[in-house]
C-alpha cells in the first residue's frame, strides 16, 4: 500500500507540473511549428522564383538567337524588374550587354556591366563583369578608367585574363614596357585559359620593337 501510495504521489506530481508548464510547453511547440512551416513556405516561394525567373531567361537567350533583339532586350528589362534579386538577372545584364558591344553601344553595355557589379552577390560573377566592363572602357577611350576597374579587385582564378587586360590598357596610354610585361604575366598564368597565339604575337611585337 505504501508503494502504492508513492507511486500516486509521483503521478499527482507529474500532472501538477504539468499543468503548470503545459502552456509553455505548448506555446514552444506552437513556435517550433510556425518557424518550421514560414521555413518550408519561403523555401517553396525561393523555389518557383527561380523557376520562373529560369524561364524568361531562356526566352530572352531564345530571342537574342533568332536575333529579335528588342525583344531579348524587353525580357531582360522584364526579368530585371520581376526578380532582381537573382542570379538570372545579373546574366541577362551579361547576355544585353554582349548585345550591345557587338552593335557598337558602348555606353549602354557599361551602363549594363556597372548595375551588375552594383547588384551581384556572386563574387565570381563580379570578376567578370568587372573585366568586361574595362574591355567596354578601353573603345571608349578610358584607358585610364579601364586600369582603375581592373585594379579595384583580386582577380583570384581570373589573374591571367586580368593581366592581359592591364597589357592592352598599359599600351593604350603609350606604355610599352608596362604592357609587356603585364602580357608576359598573362602567359605564364593562363596558359590553358588565353588564346596564347594571341598573346604571344603580341609579345612578340613589344619584345621586338
Amino acid at each position: 500500500m505504501e508503494e502504492y501510495l508513492n507511486e500516486q504521489e509521483r503521478w499527482e506530481r507529474v500532472l501538477a507540473w504539468l499543468r503548470e508548464q503545459g502552456p509553455w510547453i505548448l506555446g514552444g511547440v506552437a513556435v517550433a511549428l510556425a518557424i518550421f512551416g514560414g521555413w518550408h513556405y519561403w523555401q517553396n516561394h525561393v523555389q518557383q522564383r527561380d523557376l520562373a525567373a529560369a524561364n524568361r531567361y531562356e526566352q530572352l537567350i531564345d530571342a537574342f538567337t533568332r536575333n529579335d533583339i528588342a525583344g531579348g532586350m524587353r525580357q531582360a528589362d522584364e526579368l530585371g524588374k520581376e526578380f532582381p534579386a537573382t542570379a538570372y538577372a545579373d546574366q541577362a545584364n551579361l547576355a544585353v550587354a554582349r548585345i550591345q558591344v557587338s552593335t557598337h553601344q558602348l555606353d549602354q553595355a557599361a551602363a549594363r556591366l556597372q548595375q551588375v557589379l552594383a547588384a551581384t552577390k556572386d563574387s565570381e560573377l563580379a570578376l567578370i563583369a568587372r573585366l568586361r566592363l574595362a574591355r567596354v572602357q578601353l573603345p571608349q577611350g578610358n584607358a585610364d578608367e579601364a586600369l582603375k576597374t581592373l585594379d579595384a579587385a583580386k582577380p583570384g582564378a581570373f589573374a591571367a585574363r586580368y593581366a592581359q587586360g592591364r597589357g592592352d590598357a598599359l599600351l593604350a596610354k603609350g606604355d610599352r614596357d608596362g604592357a609587356l610585361k603585364a602580357y608576359r604575366e598573362a602567359r605564364g598564368d593562363g596558359a590553358s585559359t588565353l588564346d596564347t597565339a594571341l598573346l604571344d604575337l603580341k609579345i612578340g611585337e613589344l619584345a621586338h620593337s
